[in-house]
């Protein structure tokens, strides 16, 4: 059956022509600027949205841009006048035309701008947000949390579905380093009016397992930037900043921070630089690792090879002196002895000679004598012998017992009665005022010697 028809093409004409011919040339409207970008030309492509009274639906969206030259002109006096940025999340006053291409569809073109309409509603609700969470005393809570070494348990929340998330489990699975991560998904809504509830359900489900994880990573795709406000939630952000483990973002916006950005322990672009940071983070760890592993065993190398100089010395230096002590002790002992011997056969040969010298003159004397005492004479004669007799046996005895007293008295002997000799650098020490603290002291033992240190 055969039904009158055009093209899509002929419609948009269409739709076009009458545009054209019904609407006024130019409109000032009330909209929330979103998804501002200028490209290399300096043209500015934007998004201008409306929400609902609530301030959480989109209730109307439209593609706009304004030309370069206008850009220019406009941007100047919009931030000279307010002092701000021109950027998304901002309530403008634009004048606009309505222009329809049959390709690319319906695009406001901006004119004019009033500057002194002032921020939108999406960033007076963020700057509000904000200041809550500070005076709250939580906005920095999550940032001053540290990641464990190394932070290979993570815990995702993201959409199963989005393409953010491939790409992310991709980059940590094929790491240059070979690093092993272990990852969970949390599945929530990543977009739309359930974004906050299913998050924050995300994270409730985490906390019951938070043993199990290093951090916590939110990732989505790219998409518009308006789509993002619902990471501008004062409970979100609220429940991010008082979590356990240290939260990464990587939502997928080159050009704007969210509030959970700015309560995130750390804040990443896109999924992919999310990979990129933990597997970085990793490596920086195993190379200061093995920094650290280098530099000890440098160090224990070198000790050992000092401490083996050392003991060398230190034995060959011991060595050296106790043979020296020896001689000196033998030469000391050999000297005490031998003069010891010339003392006793200097004492024997005089107590001998005046022995012989007395026994001589009794025997003149004697013969002198009247020969009528001659009988008192011999007998006085034999009692002098007698008498000389056993006094020289005196005399020898006590020359023993004194030859005896004086080998008791040898060094080796007094050493072995438990006596001790104290010496340093090889001299005896006779007085406690000879020693200070610190010196080293040899104590010499009837069966060897001991180093000790006065301290």
């Amino acid at each position: 059956m055969n039904r009158p028809a055009i093209s899509l093409y002929e419609l948009n004409n269409l739709i076009k022509g009458v545009l054209k011919e019904t609407l006024p040339e130019v409109f000032w409207i009330r909209a929330e600027t979103s998804d501002v970008r200028v490209n290399q030309n300096g043209h500015c492509y934007l998004e201008f949205i409306e929400k609902d009274i609530n301030g959480r639906a989109l209730i109307a969206k439209a593609r706009g841009m304004i030309w370069a030259n206008t850009f220019y002109i406009l941007k100047a006096y919009f931030e000279n006048t307010t002092k701000q940025t021109f950027s998304s999340g901002l309530k403008v006053l634009v004048q606009v035309s309505v222009e329809f291409h049959e390709l690319y569809g319906f695009t406001l073109t901006v004119h004019d701008i009033d500057p002194t309409y002032t921020l939108g509603d999406q960033a007076l609700n963020r700057a509000a947000i904000i200041k809550q969470l500070e005076e709250d005393g939580v906005l920095s809570l999550n940032k001053e949390l540290e990641l464990p070494i190394p932070t290979n348990k993570i815990a995702i929340i993201s959409s199963p579905t989005a393409a953010g998330y491939e790409d992310f489990l991709d980059q940590l699975a094929n790491n240059p380093y070979g690093f092993i991560f272990y990852t969970k998904l949390f599945p929530a809504l990543m977009q739309g009016e359930r974004t906050e509830s299913s998050i924050i359900s995300a994270l409730e489900r985490i906390y019951e397992y938070q043993d199990c994880f290093d951090a916590v990573v939110i990732i989505r795709g790219g998409g518009a930037t308006s789509d993002l406000s619902s990471f501008d939630s004062y409970l979100l952000a609220a429940s991010c900043a008082q979590f356990p483990l240290p939260v990464i973002t990587g939502i997928g916006h080159e050009r704007d921070d969210t509030v959970l950005d700015i309560v995130a322990h750390t804040r990443m672009k896109t999924p992919t630089a999310v990979a990129e940071f933990l597997i970085g983070n990793i490596a920086e760890t195993a190379m200061e690792l093995d920094e650290m592993a280098h530099d000890i065993v440098s160090v224990v190398t070198q000790r050992l090879q000092d401490e083996a100089v050392r003991l060398s010395v230190f034995e060959t230096k011991n060595t050296f002196l106790l043979k020296a002590w020896l001689k000196e002790q033998d030469t000391i002992l050999s000297s005490a002895k031998n003069v010891l011997i010339r003392g006793l056969q200097s004492s024997h040969k005089e107590n001998h000679s005046k022995l012989s010298s007395f026994q001589d003159i009794l025997i003149r004397e004697s013969q002198q004598l009247n020969k009528e005492s001659i009988n008192n004479l011999t007998v006085f004669e034999n009692t002098l012998k007698r008498v000389a007799l056993q006094k020289f046996k005196d005399e020898n005895t006590q020359l023993d017992m004194f030859e005896k007293h004086l080998l008791l008295a040898s060094p080796e002997n007094i050493l072995k009665k438990g006596y001790t000799l104290t010496m340093k650098d090889g001299k005896v020490i006779k007085q406690s005022s000879a020693v200070k603290k610190g010196d080293k002291l040899t104590t010499v033992f009837a069966d060897g010697k001991l180093d000790s240190i006065v301290k």
